[in-house]
């Protein structure tokens, strides 16, 4: 009877090293997993031989990492970040179990894995949008593109930072991607105003749309996220976004929109789907289907209103503004007044936007401290004679 091969000794912190340059390299996501490497050699477990390594030690560093605080973030390492590593030691040891002979079994296999998190659900709101917008259009028009784009696309940072002239066809409205994360190419279809930013940029035959290297715009984007303090807003959130988007624009299915967006399983999806909710409603009722088209247009929106001691005459007035509308502002000689004029102009700008079929913002939250009121555009009021300052600007 043969005896089994003797087990070749390697640290854990050697092996990680090892695996890196000759598994991890090759794969699309390598520099995820030179961080995730680089954490878990920090921690004493990895100056434990390979075949010392117990269910024991591995549990242990589950919990400790559990425990530690993201420095960025401020709240402890979610449980999806310990999952992947724990996932990236597991096929560690597989490989090293059958070609490298340096341990016999897995060890991570039967440890309990930290819970799945239900995922990031963070919308981007109407005002983050267009200080964003405005931010980027004045100091950088490559990150306005970029910033739109994703809007527009919801193609991941990396698939916009690596577009290339010669896989954009603008007179199908298609780009071309050859390689995404999930190993296999996509087409993303373009929206006009998507052509549109693409084509201000200067279309060229061949070439990078964009020379930004990852880490410099991730450096960027935190500038600017600094500079606006907007606060847990990730660049990938306007992934979420546009998908979201997609789905209110109702007359998509979900297998369209995973066509767009490049979901390989549908469920993946599903975390979107309560969105549409409202919209079948209306399909349960054909006779209010061409209400529903219109209706989302006139809903409230939050104002502050605030009382001016002293106006131009001398007397007193009442000021609102709505902060989802850069440029509403109304004044009053009443409270009741000025409210009856800001539904006047809201509604104004509301069916303006609903004949062009242009996008308004959804409506945000209630400001903070006193003086708020919900502003509802279809107020029954008659034209008041007072002064109003506003723009057809959304």
């Amino acid at each position: 009877m043969s005896r089994p091969a003797r087990i070749k000794k390697m640290l854990l912190h050697k092996a990680l090293s090892k695996y890196y340059a000759t598994t991890s390299v090759h794969k699309r996501g390598h520099q995820q997993e030179f961080y995730r490497v680089s954490v878990i050699q920090r921690h004493p477990i990895a100056e434990k031989m390979m075949d010392e390594v117990t269910t024991v030690d591995i549990a242990s560093y589950r919990d400790f990492r559990l425990s530690q605080i993201n420095v960025r973030t401020g709240k402890n390492i979610t449980g999806n970040t310990v999952r992947l590593e724990l996932a990236l030691l597991s096929s560690l040891y597989n490989l090293a179990c059958v070609e490298w002979g340096t341990c016999r079994t897995n060890p991570v296999e039967m440890v309990r894995k930290p819970k799945v998190s239900s995922g990031r659900n963070r919308r981007l709101t109407s005002s983050e949008e267009r200080r964003l917008s405005r931010y980027f259009q004045e100091n950088n028009l490559s990150l306005y593109t970029i910033f739109h784009l994703a809007i527009e696309t919801a193609m991941r940072q990396g698939e916009i930072l690596s577009l290339r002239w010669e896989h954009i066809d603008m007179q199908h409205g298609v780009a071309h991607l050859p390689l995404t994360k999930n190993g296999s190419s996509r087409d993303v279809p373009l929206s006009r105003k998507a052509r549109n930013l693409l084509q201000n940029r200067g279309v060229l035959l061949s070439g990078a749309v964009f020379d930004y290297t990852s880490s410099g715009f991730k450096s960027a984007w935190r500038v600017a996220l600094g500079r606006l303090n907007i606060v847990d807003l990730h660049f990938h959130d306007l992934r979420h976004e546009a998908i979201s988007r997609l789905f209110e624009l109702g007359s998509l299915n979900v297998m369209e929109v995973s066509a767009i967006s490049g979901h390989r399983s549908l469920n993946m999806l599903k975390r979107y789907t309560h969105l549409r909710a409202y919209q079948l409603v209306s399909k349960l009722d054909v006779r209010r289907r061409q209400t529903q088209k219109i209706a989302p247009y006139f809903v409230p929106y939050p104002a502050c209103i605030e009382s001016i001691e002293e106006g131009p005459d001398g007397k007193s007035e009442y000021r609102i503004h709505l902060p989802d509308f850069d440029h509403l502002q109304v004044s009053g000689p009443s409270r009741e007044s000025a409210i009856e004029a800001a539904s006047y102009a809201l509604l104004g700008i509301l069916a303006l936007a609903a004949q062009r079929g242009d996008r308004v913002p959804q409506p945000g939250a209630l400001p903070d401290g006193v003086g708020r009121v919900m502003i509802n555009p279809l107020f029954k009021v008659k034209q008041p004679n007072i002064t109003t300052h506003t723009s057809g600007n959304i």
